[in-house]
C-alpha cells in the first residue's frame, strides 16, 4: 500500500495508475487525512449463457443400470 500527497500525486498521476492496474493499493493524502484510494475498475464476470456448455457432458449408455454393488438388494 502506497500513501502519497496530492500535490505528489498530480505529479505522478500516470506511473500511479500503472501502479494500480499492477494491483499496487494507493493511497492519496489530503490534509494529513486519507482521502483518495486509487484502485482499477475490473471489468464485470460474464455469467455463463444458458447453453454453452453442448457438447462438454455426457451421460454413459448405463447411467440408469443398477450398481453392481446393490445388486442383491434388487
Amino acid at each position: 500500500m502506497t500513501h502519497i500527497t496530492l500535490a505528489e500525486a498530480s505529479q505522478h498521476l500516470p506511473d500511479l495508475i500503472e501502479a494500480a492496474f499492477g494491483g499496487e493499493e494507493i493511497i492519496i493524502i489530503k490534509d494529513n487525512h486519507q482521502a483518495v484510494k486509487l484502485t482499477p475498475i475490473l471489468p464485470p464476470k460474464r455469467r455463463p449463457g444458458f447453453g454453452s456448455a453442448k457438447g462438454l457432458i455426457t451421460i454413459s449408455d448405463d447411467f440408469d443400470e443398477p450398481l453392481e454393488d446393490f445388486k442383491e438388494y434388487m
